[in-house]
């Protein structure tokens, strides 16, 4: 009775004897056991289906038959009247129900074979909750029979061999509704053995206390029966273990590795509740290895279920000795799981750990524990903060956490505060995991809030000077600060940082108050101090002047610390014209303009130190401008001096209005110098470009009222035409920065004075509008080509360079590249021009991809039929470039002609599917594309081809989007063209042999990708199709509006003979005959939505070939044209333009051939 009650050699079978004294078992139960299955038997041999959990539950009905010890009846209990029938006429008279469920479980089984779906995985809200309520139903099942039918004997050994014997049924609905039943009979039968447990052990004081009683207070007849009682339980004990073993080894063992994940997720989470609850017998190593093997199932739900099986006994102190063992043999793999690919498992691994590391102290090592480091870094949230709280055991919990003083907790010492600032600055800066400490900020703040929001002490840290921080660590300090602030005020997490929350509770909310005016009334002293001493280093006093865009600002009112912003300003504008890096700059023309605010009562103040500031630099601007204009050589420090003060003026004009100092006309004069002589160095006239720019803007926000006059509009136009016109001549200068500044400020000044200013009722600004001419358009044109659309050897880099600055640059190649085709959307440049962009489109894909398709979209949008008659520019431009370089001879086996063909098929795949719709644009596409081809003709009497004719090659890429009537009538208008061109005998030329097999209507219209195409076979059952007449065939080619079909299909049109499909199907590259149409009411559907397969009879009326079917499929496309197709399918589709139900549409190739577009 010590030893673990599974570990025993229990037999499997069940007990008969009754509960009570009043119910008895009348047939020895193995004589009813071996007529049962010798029943069964017989029946299944009859029935000939050989049904496997038939097998199963007979064979073990005999097992536990034969292992089951004979069990008489007791003399003092009497059989039932009915029981005594039964055994007077014999045991071959008895008809075992079971012949019943067998019948009634082939039944279900046939039913569940044709559908795939049943209860436990059907959809629907109804379904939802069944689950819960057959297992509830399991449960009250097994609680209201525990004191009576539970111990008869027939009832549960008939259940449990039922479901035994269904586990293992080759039925997945059979499987899956047996294995969870009876893993939830299991789990409430351990929580009966938990309750026959205590039973017996109160029992057994009752009997010690009873029988150690004097002699004369001993009572006979309570030691009597205690002693029945015990051997009550003891016997019902038994009966419990041996129904939970024949379950484990009957349904458990073999379930646990079931193919289907469900099945496994349901046995794991079941012996996790077993061993929690049962732990003395279940939580030994035979049971537990069976989850760590699990562990590495390759199922999320099953590694998902094994963890938190594992949570519940780790995070148990009481349990931890008993898991040493299988600890040591499964913590590598335990570990290896904080990487999984799934983050809620990774994020539950971390989980497990922690408590790993809490109530077992040293298991871990510091291999182990440098593994999980890196993972507060990581871009999911949830996961970051789970590492964070490892993190903070491992590191801050044994040296900062408060200790317990007679039951109340004492406040954190300011030591123990400094001592876990500094073991987080050691931690970030010994790790060299990450750059931002506001990664790391952001995975403790759940753990590790309250020390974070601890602003007294990391204010102290910086400003006292003994505490000997290094240069790196009083910069991760003041990161620190700055991201703990905005952590406490904003609640967001950093940049790139997922998060599955949508909102604050009104009660973080609250929170969030209290921390900013907490934060602020602390800072607003200290801010000046800060800035004082680190203002002569940039990158620490740039997050400090951050810190104002956290700051409740009205408190320098409302708590009278107007002296405090004095100092502010000083310090703000010492830092302004002590630095002049674009970054410190930036952020602190934003603190001013923050301060700046008329509601403030402080406003005339932060208004007064402004001007002081912007007096100072525009009088020190005025002086070197007057300098450098006055003579012929600057050295090196006026230089600098004067493009520093010029970035000053620009940055806070980015941000203040500075046009009452009137800073356009000198800024301007000094460019005209610039672009005249060249002797202006580009220092200088990169932030005066700006600085121009940023005054014409103001200006166009003041003209922008109602009340401006016309000499107002006319004179900002002058301004912004001269400063256009600055911009042009940039655009060839030879410093690369002027000219891609130029660029950038040359495009968003054309956006803002587009015709789309007039936009909303503003007729008034009319005169404002403006066109560029069409020098300027091309110019911007030849610098796109220049800057953007280079190869990685262009770029005059070395290999050597730095990654993130070629991130850097690639950003700024797209910025340039975005500004131009916002031109062309907004009509401002011709969209001719868009050819120049869109012919780059699968050369620099990987690069550009995103904007040009965006692009292409919008264009689309805007004018559907100018969009396609681009695309065939974008080609004939690439061919003609390719035709003279390379001339006509080969032209068509050149890798660069093998990519124009790739670009031909990304265009005709971003027409989509919808052929209906796009039908004249695909049409006339190739119209022109045949007048293309044969443009230029040979010299007469010469049989050569035309030097165009290969273009013919890239227009068959196109032609899967045709319907096949309109196959047929560009066929014969290629013809018609061809009549003109004298051609050898015998000899086709090789272009038109191409375009004319993609037109042929016997082939597939993907036939003419020249990518291979993988066959697919699929079971016979599956397969249907439709036949379709020769003459059906011909009216869809010959007329021109095609007939509403009632399926589209893919079957065999005509017959051929067999020999001629055993061809066909030996040869791997050769197509099927794909006819797509479309019904006009806008009911499409693509060819890659969902595989179809068909079936024809070959000759049904000859003796041999009568019955045999051939199976025919469609080739899969390969997984760059699916994936190009699903992103453009509704690309060309115009919902707004549907063709009505019968409404003829003319041909567009019914015209005769026009001799003059020759």
């Amino acid at each position: 009775s010590e030893s673990s009650p599974l570990r025993r050699a229990v037999e499997p079978g069940l007990s008969g004897s009754s509960a009570s004294s009043s119910s008895s078992v009348c047939v020895p139960r193995d004589d009813w056991d071996s007529n049962q299955a010798s029943k069964g038997d017989s029946e299944s041999l009859s029935s000939g289906e050989g049904s496997d959990f038939e097998d199963s539950l007979i064979r073990n009905a005999k097992k536990r038959a034969a292992k089951r010890p004979l069990r008489t009846t007791p003399v003092a209990k009497h059989p039932k009247k009915e029981s005594q029938m039964v055994r007077a006429r014999g045991q071959k008279e008895s008809e075992p129900p079971t012949s019943d469920l067998f019948d009634a479980v082939k039944a279900a089984k046939s039913d569940m074979q044709d559908s795939g779906d049943y209860p436990l995985t059907a959809p629907g809200p109804s379904w939802k909750k069944f689950q819960g309520s057959f297992c509830e139903f399991v449960r009250t099942l097994v609680y209201q029979c525990q004191y009576s039918l539970l111990y008869d004997g027939f009832p549960m050994d008939n259940l449990i061999s039922l479901l035994t014997g269904l586990s293992d049924s080759q039925v997945r609905a059979f499987r899956h509704t047996s294995t969870l039943a009876a893993m939830k009979l299991m789990t409430s039968l351990v929580r009966v053995a938990l309750q026959l447990s205590l039973h017996k052990d109160n029992n057994q004081r009752q009997y010690e206390a009873e029988r150690n009683k004097g002699p004369g207070l001993r009572a006979p007849e309570r030691l009597e029966s205690l002693l029945e009682k015990r051997k009550e339980l003891q016997e019902h004990q038994e009966e419990i273990e041996g129904m939970m073993n024949a379950l484990f080894r009957g349904v458990f063992v073999h379930r646990y590795r079931d193919v289907l994940p469900e099945i496994r997720a349901v046995c794991i989470e079941e012996i996790g509740s077993w061993m929690q609850s049962y732990s003395t017998s279940f939580l030994t190593d035979s049971y537990l290895k069976y989850i760590g093997w699990t562990l590495h199932d390759k199922h999320r739900e099953v590694r998902l279920k094994c963890l938190k099986a594992l949570k519940g006994l780790y995070g148990n102190r009481d349990l931890t000795a008993r898991l040493e063992l299988f600890t040591s043999r499964f913590k590598d793999r335990m570990v290896s799981m904080v990487m999984d690919r799934e983050y809620d498992v990774a994020v539950e691994a971390v989980g497990l750990l922690i408590l790993i590391l809490k109530n077992m102290e040293g298991v871990l090592t510091d291999a182990d524990c440098e593994s999980v480091y890196p993972v507060v870094y990581a871009s999911n949230r949830a996961l970051a903060s789970a590492a964070g709280e490892f993190l903070y055991w491992k590191l801050f919990y044994p040296e900062c956490e408060t200790r317990m003083m007679g039951g109340r907790e004492r406040r954190r010492s300011p030591r123990a505060q400094r001592t876990f600032f500094h073991l987080l600055l050691s931690f970030f800066v010994e790790s060299e995991l990450h750059d931002h400490a506001a990664y790391l900020v952001d995975s403790l703040w759940d753990c590790a809030g309250p020390q974070l929001k601890d602003w007294e002490s990391l204010t102290s840290l910086l400003l006292e000077n003994d505490q000997n921080l290094g240069d790196v660590q009083e910069s991760t300090l003041i990161e620190i600060l700055v991201s703990s602030v905005r952590q406490a005020t904003e609640g967001h997490p950093p940049v790139g940082r997922v998060t599955g929350r949508k909102g604050l509770t009104l009660k973080e909310r609250k929170i969030q108050a209290d921390d900013k005016v907490k934060l602020t009334e602390h800072l607003i002293p200290l801010l000046p101090q800060l800035l004082a001493k680190f203002s002569a280093d940039a990158e620490k006093v740039t997050p400090l002047l951050q810190l104002l865009n956290y700051f409740d600002l009205s408190i320098y009112c409302t708590r009278r610390l107007e002296k405090h912003l004095e100092l502010l300003l000083q310090q703000l504008q010492e830092v302004v014209v002590k630095h002049a890096e674009p970054v410190v700059l930036e952020a602190g023309a934003h603190a001013l303009y923050l301060l700046c605010n008329p509601e403030f009562t402080f406003f005339s103040r932060v208004d007064f130190a402004r001007s002081q500031l912007v007096d100072l630099l525009t009088d020190r601007f005025q002086q070197e401008l007057e300098e450098l204009l006055q003579s012929s050589f600057l050295d090196e420090d006026e230089v600098y001096s004067l493009a520093a003060t010029l970035k000053r003026l620009s940055a806070f004009y980015n941000a203040h209005d500075l046009s009452r100092w009137e800073l356009y006309e000198p800024c301007y004069q000094l460019l005209r110098r610039a672009v005249d002589t060249g002797d202006v160095p580009h220092q200088v006239t990169l932030p005066a470009l700006t600085l121009v720019y940023f005054s014409i803007l103001w200006t166009l926000t003041h003209v922008s009222g109602s009340g401006a006059s016309q000499n107002q509009l006319l004179s900002l136009k002058g301004r912004m035409v001269a400063f256009c016109d600055l911009c042009q001549s940039c655009l060839s200068d030879v410093d690369p920065e002027i000219q891609e500044q130029a660029f950038v400020l040359l495009s968003d000044l054309l956006l803002i004075f587009s015709p789309q200013m007039i936009v909303g009722g503003r007729d008034f600004l009319r005169p404002l509008v403006f066109f560029p001419e069409a020098t300027l358009q091309s110019e911007l044109a030849s610098f796109l080509m220049d800057h953007v659309f280079i190869q990685p050897g262009e770029l005059g880099g070395s290999h050597s360079q730095e990654d993130h600055l070629q991130i850097e640059q690639l950003h700024q190649r797209r910025r340039l590249l975005a500004g131009f085709c916002k031109l062309l959307l907004y009509g401002v440049l011709e969209m001719d021009a868009a050819s120049d962009v869109f012919k780059h489109y699968n050369k620099f894909y990987n690069d550009y991809g995103d904007i040009i398709k965006e692009t292409l979209t919008r264009a689309r949008q805007i004018d559907r039929s100018h969009c396609s008659r681009i695309l065939l520019l974008s080609l004939k431009q690439l061919y003609t470039e390719l035709l003279q370089e390379q001339g006509p001879q080969g032209l068509n086996e050149l890798p660069a002609f093998i990519e124009m063909r790739d670009l031909a098929r990304r265009f005709a795949l971003s027409f989509g599917p919808q052929q209906l719709q796009n039908r004249d644009l695909v049409v006339t596409l190739h119209k022109e594309g045949i007048k293309f081809s044969l443009s230029e003709l040979p010299p007469a009497g010469s049989t050569s081809q035309p030097p165009n004719l290969a273009f013919l090659e890239l227009l068959s890429e196109f032609s899967p989007r045709l319907l096949h009537q309109d196959k047929q009538l560009l066929l014969s208008y290629l013809e018609k063209c061809l009549h003109r061109v004298s051609q050898a005998p015998g000899h086709p030329w090789g272009p038109v042999t191409t375009y004319c097999h993609s037109l042929s209507p016997v082939e597939n219209t993907a036939e003419a990708s020249p990518r291979s195409k993988k066959r697919r076979t699929e079971d016979p059952s599956r397969q249907h199709g439709e036949n379709i007449s020769a003459s059906q065939e011909e009216s869809l080619q010959l007329v021109s509006i095609p007939h509403t079909p009632t399926l589209t299909s893919t079957a065999v049109k005509s017959r051929q003979p067999l020999v001629g499909l055993e061809k066909m199907e030996e040869e791997g590259s050769l197509e099927l005959a794909f006819t797509q149409s479309q019904p006009p009411l806008g009911i499409q559907r693509s060819r890659f939505s969902s595989p179809q397969h068909f079936q024809t009879s070959l000759n049904p009326s000859g003796p041999s070939l009568g019955n045999r079917l051939t199976r025919l499929s469609l080739m899969e496309e390969d997984e760059e044209e699916l994936e190009i197709q699903n992103e453009s399918s509704e690309e060309w589709q115009d919902p707004g333009k549907q063709s009505p139900t019968g409404e003829h549409r003319p041909d567009l190739l019914e015209t005769e051939l026009n001799t003059e577009d020759f």
